[in-house]
Order: C-alpha cells, then sequence, then structure tokens
C-alpha cells in the first residue's frame, strides 16, 4: 500500500486535462464541496458521503468522529486522494484533487499530505532510518546524503533517534507509531492526515503521541484525524461528528 502513496514521478506541469491542475479553491487549506461517494455492489448501493462540506484551515487540528460505517476514513481517503468522490470537489492547498490522474496524484500526495495509518504500514525489512528515507527516495527530493541527513532529523524529533537502524519489529508498537510520524514528515507536507493513528496502541502512548501531534501543530502543520477517542478528540481544535455520510455535529474547542 505504501507504494501508491509514493511513487516515483516527473515534475508536475500544468494540464487542460486535469492531470494536474493546480486552481486556487478558496483560502481554506482544505475545502470539501458536496462530495458525495456512492459504491456500487451487487447486493445494493451503499452511500459513503452523502453532500459533505467541510472546511480547514491552515493550522488547525481537526478530529472526526463517529460510529463504525459513518464515513469518517472514506472521507479522509477524499483528502490525501486514496480515493475519488463520485460527485462534488476537493480541493487541498489549492490543488483540484479530484481532477488529478493517477501519476501527478502519487506526487502531490507525497509532497503535500503525510499518511498516518492505525497499523503503522512500515516496511519490515527496512530500517527505521530507511523507511522515513523512502518517500523522499520516491518524489526524487534531497540528495542522498540530505535524505540520510533529514531522517536521522526526524527521528530525534519524535524521540526515536537511538532506535534508527532497528528494524520495525524490534521497537515496540508506540515507538513504530513514532517512526510512521516520521516518515509522514519525510518530504516536509504542510497537511498531516491520521486514520486512527492511536488505535492500535495502549492509553498512555496515545496520550504520547497525541502530544507529538500537538507539537506539530506549534510548529505550523495542520492535521486531520479520524479517531474513536472521543477523551483525545476533545483536546483538539475543532472535532467533526460524522453519521450515515453526513456532518451532524461540529464542536470548536
Amino acid at each position: 500500500m505504501f507504494k501508491q502513496l509514493f511513487r516515483r514521478e516527473k515534475k508536475l506541469s500544468p494540464s487542460v486535462n486535469g492531470r494536474a491542475e493546480n486552481i486556487p479553491s478558496s483560502k481554506h487549506l482544505i475545502d470539501i464541496q458536496q462530495v458525495v461517494k456512492a459504491y456500487y455492489t451487487p447486493v445494493g448501493d451503499f452511500i459513503a458521503l452523502d453532500g459533505v462540506d467541510l472546511q480547514i484551515g491552515e493550522g488547525e487540528f481537526v478530529a472526526v468522529v463517529g460510529k463504525s460505517g459513518s464515513g469518517k476514513s472514506t472521507l479522509i481517503n477524499m483528502v490525501t486522494g486514496i480515493d475519488r468522490p463520485t460527485s462534488g470537489n476537493v480541493f487541498v492547498n489549492q490543488q483540484a484533487v479530484h481532477k488529478l490522474k493517477e501519476g501527478p496524484m502519487a506526487e502531490w500526495r507525497g509532497r503535500t499530505v503525510g499518511v498516518i495509518f492505525q497499523f503503522f504500514q512500515l516496511l519490515p525489512m527496512l530500517s527505521c532510518v530507511e523507511n522515513i528515507m523512502l518517500p523522499m527516495d520516491f518524489c526524487n527530493l534531497y540528495s542522498q546524503r540530505e535524505r540520510k541527513e533529514r531522517a536521522l532529523h526526524l527521528l530525534d524529533q519524535v524521540e526515536m533517534i537511538d532506535h534508527a537502524y532497528k528494524l520495525p519489529s524490534e521497537v515496540s508498537g508506540g515507538q513504530q507509531q513514532r517512526v510512521a510520524i516520521a516518515r509522514a514528515l519525510a518530504n516536509d507536507p504542510p497537511i498531516l492526515a491520521a486514520d486512527e493513528p492511536t488505535g492500535n496502541l495502549d492509553s498512555k502512548t496515545a496520550s504520547a503521541v497525541f502530544d507529538l501531534f500537538n507539537d506539530l501543530i506549534d510548529q505550523g502543520k495542520t492535521i486531520l484525524m479520524v479517531t474513536h477517542d472521543i477523551e483525545l478528540a476533545s483536546r483538539v481544535t475543532r472535532t467533526i461528528t460524522l453519521a450515515d455520510g453526513k456532518i451532524v455535529g461540529e464542536e470548536s474547542h
């Protein structure tokens, strides 16, 4: 799955066919406009998102909560470009994400959105530092020496520098998530998209990871996080509640 997120591509260029359009949409860093996502199956249709509008500004920490099947992961996949809307518009960092073709999408994602998963998705045969260097390699960013220096710096930032040359299997789950966060920061994206990033961690480790997210907000990052943890969700800038594919509640903190 990681190779789908970061793939070596040529530099993006504008195109009239929507391959890499960069059209200013609004003042918002993330602007989701009337997005519908329908899945068509032999046993019937399923509407995962039903006319969702959501705007997120630079520097916000937004949590998306709701029951299983409410559309949380689908919503975050719209922002990352992992999935595409059936209808509606998705603008991220003034890019019309819904119009990007697969090739330009991979490079755009690699440079713009750091994706963090519940189960870490680290490559088991690579060391922690090599996992962090990988997205830089896929997007052709930095020299080989700079990649290693940056990866080590990021490991130091997430307090994992002493484990740089260990394999993921040689560190704990909480430590693997710290490495995954460092990997998401490898290309210095303005946005982090996290899908249940603490769902596989104990409460103490989850709180430590959450504190790291707050540090990143202080550094100017924007975070969109799907979570089932209501206590953590109450500590963000804004909480969005989804039900049956619709936004049914919003609370600022």
